[in-house]
């Protein structure tokens, strides 16, 4: 136990309310606000791209003893099906038998935990809206406008969790030498909807996430508890397949007649959803420093907003957690050291898994429809089979282990990639890729 501190924690997403139950169960004093109403009492659409949990996540879940409950609203994803027009679904696994993601509802997964932070003594205040912070005297200025009449309440820290567009973060930017980037993706994403059919059952794999990958642009979908699908449509927002093209319910049932044939049956209500909800935008998000002394502390992605073609937004922010904890532990109350410690530790990995989730795009893209990228996969996964101890591909060092960080996982896998370039270009490797040659070769590229 360290000796008690008044927290406050803005924003009470995910990250902001999972560190609020870590914080009370440390022995603080936690008060949790939002400028949204209640999740609990509002119904959450059109703007949710469905969570991908994996062993990061879990790991912050289940230091405090609650992953066995989420796993109750969770649904295990072994694998992609890939859909690549007339052909059938190439199912692609990702990692060893029984390694999983997990798909959850980002709204359902949100009231769950404000729930068990309640049960923890957790105090939530919502449609309080923080316009700015003293970052000297770890005061919140709460109002109803900007420029209205505030109210200004004291703690001892505050920990801004306020996502991409933190107020927290936007006063820390106004200090001197203070780094901050945004890049916003030419590329947008619409919700959409695959529901059940008539009996409640689900009418595409329920144990898969699906991708319809098309180069520039793909539609995926994840599972809900209910048999439904929770699917998104990423593309431009212009050029030939973009969605400045899409202005019409004609244009709509053209494009998706064109270019996601086998969806059409399994989407009844596409038109009505591609207009009822919003076209938004996918921002990458820098900054540093993430503390001010022992008062402020940036989190999740009001440090590091990411986006989400890893699906390890939530991941990664739950890792933050995860860190802050053992730096916690580690230096008890001298938080100026954990601060320094946890931005310190965090900082080169949320980078990395920025560059990481930017890369992946082109993978779901384009590269899963591939045969070469297929042959490099097969590769790759024969020879890590029998030399584990040698070879774990990326995407498993990142989702599957939390022992190598995110910046070891990136450099790891750039490595990998260099070996397996100069495999790849061995004549007729397609017709021996599971011979000893091939072996042999990984085997002395490795030695060098």
């Amino acid at each position: 136990m360290q000796k008690q501190k008044n927290v406050a924690v803005v924003g009470s997403g995910l990250v902001g309310t999972l560190l609020a139950i870590y914080l009370k169960k440390a022995g603080h004093k936690v008060s949790v606000y939002d400028r949204s109403p209640d999740i609990r009492t509002i119904e959450f659409s059109g703007r949710s791209i469905n969570l991908a949990m994996s062993d990061r996540g879990w790991r912050a879940l289940e230091f405090i003893g609650i992953a066995d409950e989420i796993k109750q609203i969770a649904i295990p994803m072994e694998k992609r099906a890939i859909h690549v027009g007339e052909n059938p679904v190439n199912f692609q696994f990702y990692g060893k038998e029984g390694e999983a993601i997990y798909s959850i509802s980002r709204g359902v997964l949100n009231r769950k935990m404000i729930d068990i932070a309640e049960s923890f003594g957790v105090e939530f205040f919502f449609e309080q809206r923080v316009w700015d912070v003293n970052l000297s005297t770890a005061t919140l200025h709460i109002g109803e406008t900007e420029r209205g009449e505030w109210q200004d309440i004291t703690f001892d820290m505050v920990f801004g969790a306020d996502g991409a567009f933190s107020r927290v973060r936007h006063r820390m930017q106004r200090q001197s030498m203070f780094n901050y980037s945004q890049e916003f993706l030419p590329i947008g994403y619409k919700e959409l909807n695959i529901p059940s059919d008539a009996y409640g059952r689900y009418m595409l794999d329920k144990n898969s996430l699906h991708i319809w990958p098309r180069g520039d642009y793909m539609l995926s979908a994840l599972p809900n508890l209910d048999g439904s699908f929770n699917a998104i449509l990423f593309m431009p927002f212009e050029g030939e397949n973009s969605f400045e093209k899409l202005q019409t319910k004609e244009n709509v049932v053209a494009f998706f007649e064109k270019n996601f044939p086998d969806t059409i049956d399994v989407m009844p209500k596409l038109v009505e959803d591609f207009f009822k909800n919003p076209t938004s935008y996918l921002v990458t998000m820098k900054c540093f420093p993430w503390t001010y002394k022992d008062k402020v502390a940036l989190i999740g992605d009001a440090s590091h907003a990411i986006v989400p073609f890893y699906g390890h937004g939530m991941n990664a922010g739950f890792e933050d957690i995860t860190v802050l904890h053992q730096m916690m532990q580690k230096y008890g109350d001298d938080w100026e050291t954990i601060f320094n410690e946890y931005e310190k530790e965090r900082k080169p990995n949320a980078d990395a898994i920025a560059e990481l989730s930017y890369r992946n795009f082109m993978e779901m893209s384009s590269d899963t429809a591939d045969e070469s990228f297929l042959l490099r996969k097969k590769i790759e996964k024969r020879f890590s089979d029998k030399y584990p101890d040698l070879w774990q591909p990326l995407y498993s060092m990142v989702t599957f282990s939390s022992d190598k960080t995110y910046s070891e996982a990136l450099q790891i896998g750039d490595e990998q990639k260099v070996i397996m370039d100069e495999v790849m270009q061995i004549e007729n490797v397609a017709e021996k890729w599971d011979s000893i040659e091939i072996e042999n070769k990984i085997l002395d590229l490795l030695k060098k």
